[in-house]
C-alpha cells in the first residue's frame, strides 16, 4: 500500500498522562489536556508550523520540553545500552525514570527542571514504597539523562550543574525504606538444594560456588575458553560485566573445580558446557524413574507444548532451575 505522504501526523490520545499527543519528526509533542481547547490548538499551532517549514519543526536548542528530551535520550539508550545484540538491563531503569518525568513534568520546559522538581520526584519516589537505594539509583539515572543533554547540547549546562548539587537520600535520615542487607546462603541450604537440582544444574551451582564466577560466566563456558595447561587451570570468558571498561576477565579453575568440570569438556571445544537440553533429558528420565504408573483409564491433560530448551542456559533460566530446586526441596521438608 503506498505511503500516505499527504496526511497530517494525529492528534493522540496519551494514556498514562491523560494528554494529548502528536508525534513530529519521530518526537512527541504533549499538547495539555486530552480533548480541551487548548490541546486543541496546540496542535493546529505545531501543525501549522510544520507544514510552513516544509513539513519539519525547527530543531529546537534551548527550548525542548522535557518529554522531548526524555523520548531523545530514550533512543539513545536503546541504541547504546546493548551486548550481544541484546538491550542490558540498564534500560529498564531508565524507562522508569523517563515515566515519573514525563507524568510529572512532560510538557514543562527541559530548561525550568531545577532541584526542588528533582526533590519533588524523591518525595514521589518515597511515597510509592521504593527503598532508598532504589531511589538514589533513579535519581543518578535521571541525572544522566539532563548530562547527556548538556552534551548534545539540547541544554544549558547549568540545567544539570544545577540538578548535581542535590545529594542522595541518606541512611537514618529520610522516609524511605531500608532493604535488609544480602547475606550468604548457609551451608547446609545449599548442600540440601543440591541434591534436588538436576545434574547438570546442581555442577553449575558447585562450579560457581568454588571459583566465584558471576551466573552468566558459568552459562557461558566453553571449553574453548579453558586453558588446562597448568596445575590451576584458567578460565577467560568469552564476554562479561566490565568488558566495556576495557577490562579483561579471567578466572582460577583449582582441583576441586576442575573435577566437577572436566566431565563437560569433552565435547566440541566452541560448544557451551553446560547445556539445558541435556539437563531436561536427565531430569524427565529421573522424574519418569519416581513417578508411580497411571493408573486405569487416566489419561494425561493436553495443552500447549512447551518451548524446547536450548542450548544456552541465561542468567535468567539458571536462576529458574536453582529456583526449583530449592522449592523441591522446601515441599519435601
Amino acid at each position: 500500500m503506498p505511503k500516505l505522504l499527504n496526511v497530517a501526523p494525529k492528534y493522540r490520545h496519551h494514556k498514562a498522562s491523560d494528554q494529548a499527543v502528536v508525534t513530529l519528526d519521530q518526537v512527541d509533542y504533549y499538547l495539555g489536556p486530552w480533548k480541551s481547547k487548548a490541546s486543541k490548538a496546540e496542535y493546529d499551532r505545531l501543525i501549522g508550523e510544520w507544514l510552513a517549514n516544509g513539513r519539519s519543526l525547527p530543531s529546537p536548542r534551548f527550548g525542548l520540553t522535557i518529554a522531548q528530551l526524555a523520548n531523545q535520550y530514550r533512543k539513545f539508550a536503546e541504541g547504546y545500552y546493548v551486548k550481544d545484540g541484546q538491550l542490558t538491563g540498564a534500560i529498564h531503569g531508565i524507562r522508569v525514570v523517563i515515566r515519573y518525568l514525563r507524568e510529572g513534568y512532560g510538557p514543562k520546559p527541559a530548561a525550568d527542571f531545577g532541584p526542588l522538581a528533582l526533590r519533588s520526584l524523591q518525595r514521589r519516589m518515597i511515597t510509592d514504597g521504593h527503598s532508598r537505594r532504589y531511589i538514589n539509583d533513579n535519581i543518578d539515572r535521571l541525572r544522566r539523562i539532563f548530562k547527556w543533554g548538556v552534551a548534545e547540547e539540547l541544554i544549558a549546562p547549568s540545567v544539570y550543574q544545577a540538578l548535581a548539587a542535590v545529594p542522595g537520600l541518606r541512611k537514618g535520615r529520610s522516609e524511605a525504606r531500608e532493604m535488609p542487607p544480602v547475606r550468604p546462603v548457609d551451608e547446609a541450604t545449599v548442600d540440601s538444594t543440591l541434591a534436588r537440582m538436576p545434574t547438570v544444574v546442581a555442577d553449575m551451582v558447585r562450579f560457581q560456588r568454588l571459583t566465584g564466577c558471576r551466573p552468566g560466566e558459568v552459562c557461558i563456558l566453553r571449553p574453548c575458553d579453558v586453558n588446562t595447561s597448568g596445575e590451576i587451570w584458567r578460565y577467560r570468558p568469552e564476554s562479561h560485566k566490565t568488558e566495556h571498561h576495557g577490562r579483561e576477565r579471567f578466572i582460577f579453575i583449582g582441583p576441586r573445580a576442575q573435577d566437577v568440570l572436566r566431565p563437560y569438556l569433552l565435547r566440541e571445544k566452541s560448544s557451551y558446557c553446560f547445556v539445558p537440553a541435556e539437563s531436561e533429558i536427565r531430569r524427565n528420565f529421573a522424574r519418569r524413574q519416581n513417578s508411580l504408573p497411571p493408573r486405569h483409564g487416566y489419561r494425561r491433560a493436553s495443552g500447549k507444548r512447551r518451548r524446547a530448551p536450548g542450548n544456552l542456559y541465561t542468567a535468567d533460566s539458571y536462576r529458574r532451575a536453582v529456583h526449583r530446586g530449592l522449592c523441591t526441596r522446601l515441599s519435601c521438608a
